[in-house]
């Protein structure tokens, strides 16, 4: 089965890129499980908050913490990325129809093997195509995880579409 992601150097691109072809999916009618991040800056610091949507209908779920102004450690809250984790393992777990798993990222907690780790799995297993973003801290892990397997796409919106469009034609047959 099909594993593609994207990566991007400019800050928040990468959950910006997987938002809009989310959307793009959601309007041709795709059934969604994931995650699509989105950040927003914090007036007074270098720092922004985390939030993430449950694909398809939310809920959105905050995944940072307010360490303070100066922090230099990782902000990512812990239990509410289970939370996130959760909300997308009831979608696998009721047998909804997918059609796409999207994450905005292969982060530290799935290179450790928690957070959506399992869930990679489980939808390679069940031959539902996975789309996720992985940055430069966590890639050697993720081809590790994937054996090499997974497809780098371009952060070309359109181009990514073709994938995703390409792989439903593969599991129509």
């Amino acid at each position: 089965m099909e594993i593609a992601f994207i990566s991007s150097s400019e800050r928040g691109g990468t959950d910006r890129l997987l938002a809009k072809v989310a959307t793009r999916l959601e309007k041709q009618g795709f059934r969604l499980a994931g995650v699509v991040q989105t950040n927003f800056d914090r007036p007074g610091t270098h720092h922004c908050d985390m939030d993430v949507r449950i694909l398809p209908q939310g809920p959105v779920v905050r995944i940072s913490q307010n360490l303070g102004a100066e922090s230099q450690g990782c902000r990512l809250d812990p239990n509410a990325l289970e939370t996130a984790v959760a909300c997308v393992e009831t979608m696998f777990d009721d047998g909804s129809p997918i059609d796409f798993l999207i994450l905005n990222k292969f982060g530290k907690h799935e290179a450790e093997g928690r957070g959506f780790r399992t869930l990679i799995g489980e939808a390679m297993m069940r031959g539902i195509p996975v789309l996720i973003g992985v940055n430069t801290l966590n890639r050697a892990a993720f081809d590790t995880f994937t054996d090499g397997i997974a497809q780098s796409l371009d952060n070309d919106v359109n181009g990514i579409m073709d994938w995703c469009l390409n792989q439903r034609e593969l599991a129509a047959g």
